[in-house]
């Protein structure tokens, strides 16, 4: 897969399929959408590609918080190896006032060679989102592709959007976001240097700190899983408040794996949320504290073995 961060960087005259959208859960009605050009891809000799508007210029401009559940290189990694292309477009002033019609003509027939395009009914683009997937169907005859518009996929009645996963994830419902992405929620960042209490305590652990965007269920502990060099590991997680270098508290999490004995300062890990367990609690004494962990990571160990994981 080839990961491009501007639309105006895209050089490929070949053919695609090619699905647009914000892409910024990667829920499973994100996935519908990126099957159907994958499927493209394979059985009609197409170049498969994901348009991702980035809309983190926009929440600058407007100088609004964003809350992401995915990041750019999440996402990246979710697709590699998946489709051919990942393009970013940077939703700057100048993208927000390519008229609808230019978007189709120049960007999506000229410089995509679109025979392809995929998109959800919900779907909008252009200047003042004035292009939607009708007028990719009345252009199509015209620019010779092929439209197909994908329907929402729905949980319990209840539309799949990255709006009500973000509404699970604040109130701690893992179990539920991981129904409605169709995988475990994800944190990945570098492991970093702790105040090493865990190490004191007989219990090793790894701290990394979430971007800035990344939002994160409420403090406490979580079962999880940990990918390290492309090998899974099982663990117990706790989120919570971590001073960084700077002394600055930035919210990150700190985990224990089990059965794993390397060292991982500086290598970025993956640590994926499976179910929360408790709150966080101040304890009266180290041994006290030291019990709970152990109770912690033996109901961890159970609990993951009921997800028939293989840990």
């Amino acid at each position: 897969m080839q990961y491009i961060k501007g639309m105006q960087f895209y050089q490929n005259d070949k053919k695609t399929a090619i699905t647009l959208g914000k892409f910024d859960g990667l829920h499973r009605g994100h996935e519908t959408l990126i099957e159907r050009v994958i499927e493209h891809q394979k059985n009609d000799g197409v170049d498969s590609v994901v348009f991702a508007f980035d809309m983190a210029p926009l929440y600058e401009k407007i100088k609004k918080k964003k809350e992401s559940l995915i990041t750019n290189e999440e996402r990246a990694g979710r697709l590699f190896g998946r489709v051919d292309y990942l393009v970013e477009c940077p939703f700057v002033e100048a993208v927000s006032k390519i008229e609808a019609e230019t978007f189709i003509k120049e960007i999506l027939v000229k410089q995509f060679h679109a025979k392809y395009i995929v998109v959800g009914t919900d779907f909008h683009f252009g200047y003042q989102k004035k292009g939607d997937y009708h007028m990719l169907q009345q252009y199509s005859g015209e620019y010779g592709y092929e439209v197909e518009v994908i329907e929402k996929k729905c949980y319990e009645d209840r539309e799949i959007s990255s709006t009500y996963i973000k509404e699970e994830v604040k109130k701690g419902n893992i179990k539920l976001v991981t129904q409605l992405l169709g995988y475990p929620y994800t944190v990945t960042g570098e492991v970093q240097y702790g105040k090493q209490l865990g190490r004191k305590l007989g219990f090793p652990t790894m701290n990394i700190v979430a971007e800035k965007e990344k939002l994160l269920p409420p403090n406490g502990v979580y079962v999880s899983s940990i990918r390290i060099d492309g090998i899974l590991y099982g663990g117990i997680s706790n989120i919570g408040c971590k001073p960084t270098v700077s002394e600055k508290e930035q919210m990150g999490i700190e985990t224990f794996v089990f059965d794993y004995h390397g060292d991982t300062y500086g290598k970025k890990i993956e640590v994926a949320l499976y179910e929360y367990v408790r709150p966080e609690k101040k304890f009266d004494s180290v041994e006290m504290l030291r019990e709970q962990v152990e109770q912690d990571i033996a109901y961890g160990r159970k609990r993951l073995q009921g997800f028939g994981s293989n840990f």
